[in-house]
């Protein structure tokens, strides 16, 4: 009995983007403003201040936005909450973000 035979197709297939460039990536964080987002999940409240206390120690200068500014990333009114981002980064002049922290 024979054994079947199959045609061999590439598995990545096509790209379904275009590919883009990303924003420059600064030198330091001295003097930046970070702003905190976070989907109210896993360890968040914990992990941020040691963020905070760690970074502030090597960066003169750093100043940081409090997640509890922007609202739950992943709750009920995520959408609302991801909708209003540009605006509130604008607003806080915010140079860089930590997003997303846990697990």
């Amino acid at each position: 009995m024979a054994q079947p035979t199959f045609e061999v197709v590439w598995p990545l297939g096509k790209s379904a983007y275009e590919p883009m460039h990303l924003a420059h990536r600064g030198q330091d964080l001295e003097g930046s403003t970070i702003c905190e987002l976070w989907e109210w999940m896993f360890r968040g409240d914990e992990i941020f201040p040691m963020l905070r206390e760690l970074l502030s120690k090597r960066y003169s200068g750093i100043k940081f936005v409090d997640y509890n500014v922007f609202g739950d990333t992943h709750g009920p009114k995520e959408r609302e909450v991801i909708a209003a981002l540009p605006e509130l980064l604008r607003k806080h002049k915010c140079d860089a973000v930590i997003s997303g922290v846990g697990a």
